[in-house]
This record gives C-alpha cells, sequence and structure tokens, in this order.
C-alpha cells in the first residue's frame, strides 16, 4: 500500500457538549473515490470541514500526504499550526459546497479566476486560459461573462466545480452538492463528477444522498452514525449485502424514499 493521501488519526470534533465525531480513524489511498453516507447530522460534512480547515479539531491528528494538517513541528515539538502553516495545507484541497457560494457581484469567469491569481500568483491570461479549459470541461465555456444570478442552480454547481479544480488540488471534497438542485438539474452536475473522476487520478471524497451515484462512483464507502464508522467497504458489499443491521435500515429508508420520489416525478410527467 502507498502512503495514504489522507490519514484521520482518531480525531474528536465537539460543538459543545454535543460530539460529533467521537475517536475516529481511516485512511484514504491517492487517487480513491470515497463516499461517505449516512443519515443527517451523522458527522460527514464535519469531516470534510475540518479537511478544509473551516472547523478546527478538538483532538487528533491529521495527516494530508505525511504532513500534519492541523499541527507543524516547533523547537521538536508538535504545536498548533500557525496561519502560514495552514495556508500551504489548504493549496492541496478543493471543496465543492451544498450552496455553490459564487461571488454574485463577479462574472463566471471571475469567479474562476479569482483564487488563483491571489492565492497561488498566477497571471491573469494564464489563469483566465485555464479557467475556459475548465469551463469547456463542464459545457458552459459561452457562460463566461454571465454572472451567477443569471444561471440555473446546475449551472452554478458547475461552475462551482470548475471554480475548485482551477487552484489544481490533489484531494476534491464534494459536500451534498445535488441537494439543493431541482431533480431535473442533478444529472448534468453527476455527469460532470463521473467525467472528473473517469477522467482523472485525483483523490475525491464525497458527501451524498445519491446512492445509485455512489454505488457508480465510488471504490469504496463509509457508513456513518452518531459520529462512528459503523460499515465499510465497497460498493457492492455496502450496497447489496451490508454486515451491519443499522446500515441495513439505513438503505431501506433511504431506497424506499428514493423510489417514492421517482414514482411521484413520474406522475407528475
Amino acid at each position: 500500500m502507498a502512503q495514504p493521501i489522507i490519514d484521520i488519526q482518531s480525531i474528536t470534533k465537539r460543538f459543545g457538549d454535543l460530539t460529533v465525531l467521537d475517536n475516529l480513524s481511516f485512511q484514504v489511498q491517492p487517487g480513491e473515490k470515497l463516499a461517505l453516507i449516512g443519515p443527517s447530522g451523522s458527522g460527514k460534512t464535519t469531516i470534510l470541514r475540518i479537511l478544509m480547515t473551516l472547523e478546527t479539531l478538538t483532538s487528533g491528528h491529521i495527516l494530508i500526504e505525511g504532513e500534519q494538517l492541523w499541527h507543524m513541528e516547533k523547537g521538536g515539538e508538535l504545536v498548533d499550526a500557525d496561519e502560514a502553516h495552514l495556508h500551504k495545507m489548504r493549496e492541496k484541497i478543493g471543496m465543492v459546497f451544498q450552496h455553490f457560494n459564487l461571488f454574485p457581484h463577479k462574472t463566471v469567469l471571475e469567479n474562476i479566476t479569482l483564487a488563483p491569481r491571489l492565492t497561488l500568483g498566477v497571471p491573469a491570461r494564464e489563469a483566465e486560459q485555464r479557467a475556459m479549459e475548465l469551463l469547456d470541461m463542464v459545457g458552459l465555456a459561452d457562460k463566461k461573462d454571465d454572472k451567477p444570478a443569471s444561471l440555473s442552480g446546475g449551472q452554478k454547481q458547475r461552475v462551482a466545480i470548475a471554480r475548485a479544480l482551477a487552484l489544481e488540488p490533489k484531494i476534491m471534497l464534494f459536500d451534498e452538492v445535488t441537494s439543493a438542485l431541482d431533480p431535473e438539474l442533478v444529472d448534468e452536475v453527476l455527469s460532470v463528477m463521473r467525467q472528473l473522476g473517469e477522467e482523472t487520478d485525483m483523490t475525491m471524497l464525497l458527501v451524498t444522498h445519491e446512492m445509485g451515484f455512489a454505488r457508480d462512483f465510488a471504490d469504496r464507502v463509509l457508513f456513518f452514525d452518531h459520529g462512528h464508522i459503523i460499515e465499510s467497504g465497497p460498493p457492492e458489499q455496502i450496497f447489496t449485502n451490508p454486515e451491519e443491521e443499522r446500515t441495513q435500515s439505513f438503505l431501506r429508508k433511504v431506497l424506499s424514499a428514493g423510489k417514492r420520489k421517482a414514482e411521484k416525478q413520474a406522475a407528475v410527467l
């Protein structure tokens, strides 16, 4: 086995008296596509936010390519990371959020080129060339001069994916990226993610309730509940023959709800 690109070691995260992650450990291999599934509030999104340094750790350690994320060596000891260290580590990781988070007053092209220019010092022309390549990849090259308000939800999310890719991260985090979309727009975003998974060796962590996509997309699935990993395995095992009763119960409910939703949409059509 290669050195894991992400090594999560006994992390705990509390918000006041609420323990969201409880002594959690797992590793992610370079290029692995990992799906995180489980009920709302089970800690899935918190993991992504901690990896993106948007939330701090209560305890434990995370290594990215063998280097401490939230800590650094100083005087032969591990101390809390300073902002310079966090900034350096953030460059390895990109994240696409549920609600797009685009700058409304900037064009699509400006949204994508801003971070490479400001954080990486990429020259304007080079940043624009890269942005246009990414917009072409997500099928939105003709929208480069539009503002986000004129785009559909699916188009906004595809721009958000292009913006995250513009920083050329080694790890991409996707947090429920289709949950805010109308049903007919979900597939256009999932197809971009599927293409990204097929055409790159980027490590990808996906939090989703789209069980069908998780089954097709992921190399491995982790099922979370109350801040613990209840079950881990390849998609075929988790979705066809889960070992844990809690996993079985969750999947029955989710798949049943999905079936009812599909039937309702079909009836409307």
